[in-house]
Protein backbone atom coordinates (compact mmCIF):
# COMPACT_ATOMS: atom_id res chain seq x y z
CA UNK A 1 0.00 0.00 0.00
CA UNK A 2 1.06 3.25 -1.03
CA UNK A 3 1.46 6.70 0.72
CA UNK A 4 -1.44 8.04 -1.50
CA UNK A 5 -3.59 4.81 -1.05
CA UNK A 6 -3.37 5.52 2.90
CA UNK A 7 -5.06 8.79 2.58
CA UNK A 8 -8.38 6.94 1.00
CA UNK A 9 -8.76 5.91 5.06
CA UNK A 10 -9.37 8.56 7.50
CA UNK A 11 -8.61 7.22 10.02
CA UNK A 12 -5.08 5.14 9.00
CA UNK A 13 -4.70 8.46 7.08
CA UNK A 14 -4.46 10.66 10.31
CA UNK A 15 -2.69 7.91 12.35
CA UNK A 16 -0.25 8.08 9.93
CA UNK A 17 0.16 11.35 9.25
CA UNK A 18 0.69 12.55 12.77
CA UNK A 19 3.19 9.29 13.89
CA UNK A 20 5.24 9.88 11.01
CA UNK A 21 5.26 13.89 11.43
CA UNK A 22 6.22 13.72 15.37
CA UNK A 23 8.98 10.68 14.21
CA UNK A 24 10.55 12.98 11.58
CA UNK A 25 10.80 16.03 13.78
CA UNK A 26 12.26 13.79 16.83
CA UNK A 27 15.02 12.06 14.52
CA UNK A 28 15.92 15.32 12.96
CA UNK A 29 15.92 16.71 16.56
CA UNK A 30 18.09 13.98 17.35
CA UNK A 31 20.35 14.03 14.59
CA UNK A 32 20.84 17.66 15.12
CA UNK A 33 22.38 17.08 18.61
CA UNK A 34 24.25 13.90 17.45
CA UNK A 35 26.18 16.28 14.26
CA UNK A 36 25.53 19.73 16.52
CA UNK A 37 24.93 21.27 12.90
CA UNK A 38 22.93 24.60 14.28
CA UNK A 39 21.69 24.65 10.38
CA UNK A 40 19.57 21.35 11.13
CA UNK A 41 16.99 23.25 12.66
CA UNK A 42 14.04 21.05 13.37
CA UNK A 43 11.12 23.21 12.28
CA UNK A 44 12.76 24.45 8.93
CA UNK A 45 14.28 21.24 7.90
CA UNK A 46 11.02 19.07 9.00
CA UNK A 47 9.00 21.60 6.67
CA UNK A 48 11.11 21.30 3.77
CA UNK A 49 10.95 17.30 4.25
CA UNK A 50 7.44 16.74 4.57
CA UNK A 51 6.87 19.50 1.32
CA UNK A 52 9.06 17.00 -0.46
CA UNK A 53 7.40 14.31 0.61
CA UNK A 54 3.80 15.56 -0.34
CA UNK A 55 4.91 16.62 -3.47
CA UNK A 56 6.63 12.68 -4.55
CA UNK A 57 3.14 11.31 -2.95
CA UNK A 58 1.16 13.84 -5.04
CA UNK A 59 -0.70 14.75 -1.94
CA UNK A 60 -2.22 17.64 -1.60
CA UNK A 61 -1.82 20.14 1.67
CA UNK A 62 -5.50 20.16 2.23
CA UNK A 63 -5.50 16.47 2.61
CA UNK A 64 -2.70 17.00 4.75
CA UNK A 65 -3.73 19.40 6.73
CA UNK A 66 -6.71 17.75 7.35
CA UNK A 67 -5.27 14.57 8.91
CA UNK A 68 -3.01 16.20 11.33
CA UNK A 69 -5.78 17.60 13.22
CA UNK A 70 -4.67 16.10 16.29
CA UNK A 71 -1.43 17.68 15.79
CA UNK A 72 -3.09 21.14 15.59
CA UNK A 73 -5.44 20.71 18.36
CA UNK A 74 -2.03 20.40 20.11
CA UNK A 75 -1.29 23.95 19.45
CA UNK A 76 -3.19 25.79 22.07
CA UNK A 77 -1.80 23.58 25.00
CA UNK A 78 1.48 23.83 23.92
CA UNK A 79 1.37 27.50 23.60
CA UNK A 80 -0.21 27.97 27.11
CA UNK A 81 2.60 25.24 28.33
CA UNK A 82 5.15 28.01 27.27
CA UNK A 83 3.74 30.52 30.35
CA UNK A 84 5.15 28.00 32.59
CA UNK A 85 8.78 28.60 32.46
CA UNK A 86 7.09 32.57 33.29
CA UNK A 87 5.43 31.76 35.93
CA UNK A 88 8.49 30.23 37.77
CA UNK A 89 10.57 33.44 37.41
CA UNK A 90 7.45 35.69 38.00
CA UNK A 91 9.07 37.16 41.12
CA UNK A 92 12.27 38.63 39.55
CA UNK A 93 9.96 39.81 36.39
CA UNK A 94 7.20 41.50 38.75
CA UNK A 95 11.11 43.53 40.14
CA UNK A 96 12.33 44.46 36.25
CA UNK A 97 9.01 45.39 34.71
CA UNK A 98 9.37 48.69 33.92
CA UNK A 99 12.82 48.56 32.38
CA UNK A 100 11.64 44.88 30.65
CA UNK A 101 8.60 47.03 29.20
CA UNK A 102 10.67 50.16 27.83
CA UNK A 103 13.53 47.55 25.99
CA UNK A 104 10.56 46.14 24.22
CA UNK A 105 8.58 49.19 23.80
CA UNK A 106 11.91 50.63 22.28
CA UNK A 107 12.63 47.00 19.94
CA UNK A 108 9.29 46.97 18.80
CA UNK A 109 8.48 50.70 17.50
CA UNK A 110 12.33 50.33 15.99
CA UNK A 111 11.34 47.25 14.13
CA UNK A 112 7.66 48.28 12.84
CA UNK A 113 9.52 52.16 11.38
CA UNK A 114 12.53 50.59 10.13
CA UNK A 115 11.33 47.60 8.44
CA UNK A 116 8.44 50.04 6.92
CA UNK A 117 10.91 52.70 5.93
CA UNK A 118 13.53 50.46 4.22
CA UNK A 119 10.86 48.43 2.36
CA UNK A 120 9.73 51.64 0.96
CA UNK A 121 12.87 52.79 0.01
CA UNK A 122 14.02 49.70 -1.26
CA UNK A 123 10.41 48.01 -3.23
CA UNK A 124 7.85 51.20 -3.16
CA UNK A 125 5.12 48.57 -2.56
CA UNK A 126 2.88 49.77 0.60
CA UNK A 127 1.80 46.36 0.67
CA UNK A 128 5.12 44.56 1.12
CA UNK A 129 5.91 47.21 3.25
CA UNK A 130 3.68 46.21 5.84
CA UNK A 131 3.96 42.55 5.87
CA UNK A 132 7.38 43.30 6.49
CA UNK A 133 6.84 45.82 9.51
CA UNK A 134 5.02 42.74 11.42
CA UNK A 135 7.32 40.10 11.10
CA UNK A 136 8.68 40.07 14.43
CA UNK A 137 4.84 38.85 15.83
CA UNK A 138 3.09 36.23 16.30
CA UNK A 139 1.19 34.94 12.62
CA UNK A 140 -2.10 35.40 14.16
CA UNK A 141 -1.90 38.84 14.99
CA UNK A 142 0.22 39.51 12.35
CA UNK A 143 -2.34 38.73 9.65
CA UNK A 144 -5.31 40.20 11.35
CA UNK A 145 -3.31 43.76 11.28
CA UNK A 146 -1.96 43.26 7.90
CA UNK A 147 -5.73 42.79 6.77
CA UNK A 148 -6.76 45.72 8.36
CA UNK A 149 -3.76 47.70 6.59
CA UNK A 150 -4.65 46.42 3.37
CA UNK A 151 -1.26 44.46 4.05
CA UNK A 152 -0.07 41.64 1.76
CA UNK A 153 -1.05 38.74 4.08
CA UNK A 154 0.77 36.35 2.56
CA UNK A 155 4.02 37.68 2.86
CA UNK A 156 3.51 38.75 5.75
CA UNK A 157 3.22 35.05 7.12
CA UNK A 158 6.21 34.13 4.75
CA UNK A 159 8.39 36.74 6.48
CA UNK A 160 6.86 35.98 10.26
CA UNK A 161 8.36 32.53 9.28
CA UNK A 162 11.98 33.44 8.41
CA UNK A 163 12.18 35.83 11.50
CA UNK A 164 11.59 32.93 13.06
CA UNK A 165 13.84 30.29 11.72
CA UNK A 166 16.68 32.96 11.34
CA UNK A 167 16.36 34.06 15.07
CA UNK A 168 16.09 30.17 16.07
CA UNK A 169 19.25 29.30 13.56
CA UNK A 170 21.54 32.11 14.17
CA UNK A 171 19.79 34.23 17.17
CA UNK A 172 21.63 32.59 20.84
CA UNK A 173 25.41 32.45 18.78
CA UNK A 174 25.00 35.64 17.02
CA UNK A 175 24.00 37.43 20.88
CA UNK A 176 26.72 35.37 22.36
CA UNK A 177 29.23 36.57 19.73
CA UNK A 178 28.30 40.54 20.25
CA UNK A 179 28.54 39.63 24.18
CA UNK A 180 25.40 39.84 24.87
CA UNK A 181 25.70 36.89 27.61
CA UNK A 182 23.04 37.26 30.19
CA UNK A 183 19.97 34.64 29.97
CA UNK A 184 17.61 37.59 30.61
CA UNK A 185 18.44 39.95 27.41
CA UNK A 186 19.06 36.66 25.13
CA UNK A 187 15.60 35.65 25.86
CA UNK A 188 13.85 39.31 25.78
CA UNK A 189 16.04 39.63 22.39
CA UNK A 190 14.84 36.22 20.81
CA UNK A 191 11.47 36.30 22.13
CA UNK A 192 10.91 39.79 20.66
CA UNK A 193 12.81 39.31 17.50
CA UNK A 194 11.57 35.76 16.46
CA UNK A 195 8.18 34.80 18.41
CA UNK A 196 7.27 31.63 18.59
CA UNK A 197 9.95 29.36 16.92
CA UNK A 198 12.79 31.17 18.54
CA UNK A 199 11.27 31.23 21.79
CA UNK A 200 10.73 27.10 21.45
CA UNK A 201 14.31 26.95 20.29
CA UNK A 202 16.50 29.05 23.40
CA UNK A 203 13.24 27.34 25.73
CA UNK A 204 16.22 24.05 25.19
CA UNK A 205 18.63 25.86 26.66
CA UNK A 206 17.15 27.02 29.89
CA UNK A 207 14.12 27.84 31.69
CA UNK A 208 15.07 31.50 31.92
CA UNK A 209 15.69 31.97 28.30
CA UNK A 210 12.16 30.47 28.16
CA UNK A 211 10.50 32.31 30.50
CA UNK A 212 11.79 35.97 29.12
CA UNK A 213 11.49 34.89 25.43
CA UNK A 214 7.80 34.10 26.54
CA UNK A 215 7.66 36.94 28.00
CA UNK A 216 8.79 39.12 25.29
CA UNK A 217 7.09 37.35 22.78
CA UNK A 218 3.47 38.71 24.62
CA UNK A 219 4.42 41.98 24.93
CA UNK A 220 5.96 42.67 21.62
CA UNK A 221 2.32 41.31 20.00
CA UNK A 222 0.35 43.50 22.22
CA UNK A 223 2.48 46.59 21.77
CA UNK A 224 2.33 45.87 17.99
CA UNK A 225 -1.05 45.37 17.74
CA UNK A 226 -1.65 48.77 19.44
CA UNK A 227 0.96 50.77 17.68
CA UNK A 228 1.55 49.75 14.63
CA UNK A 229 -1.72 51.26 12.72
CA UNK A 230 -1.01 54.57 13.95
CA UNK A 231 2.70 54.13 12.98
CA UNK A 232 2.12 52.40 9.58
CA UNK A 233 -0.53 55.14 8.76
CA UNK A 234 1.90 57.60 9.74
CA UNK A 235 4.69 56.74 7.84
CA UNK A 236 2.87 55.70 4.47
CA UNK A 237 2.25 59.75 4.48
CA UNK A 238 5.61 60.26 3.28
CA UNK A 239 5.63 58.07 0.55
Amino acid sequence: MTITELFNSPILSSIVVVVGTIALFQFIALLQRKLNAIWLQPMLVSILALIAILVWQDITFESYFSNSWLLNALLEPAVVALGFPLYQHLETITKQWKSILLVLLIGALFAITSSFIVAMLLIGDYTIAVALSLKSITTPIAIAIAGQLDGNTAITAFSIILAGFFGALIGPRWLAFIQVKSPKAQGLAIGAASHAIGTATVSNISYEHAAYSSLALIVSAVITAITSPFIITFLASFF
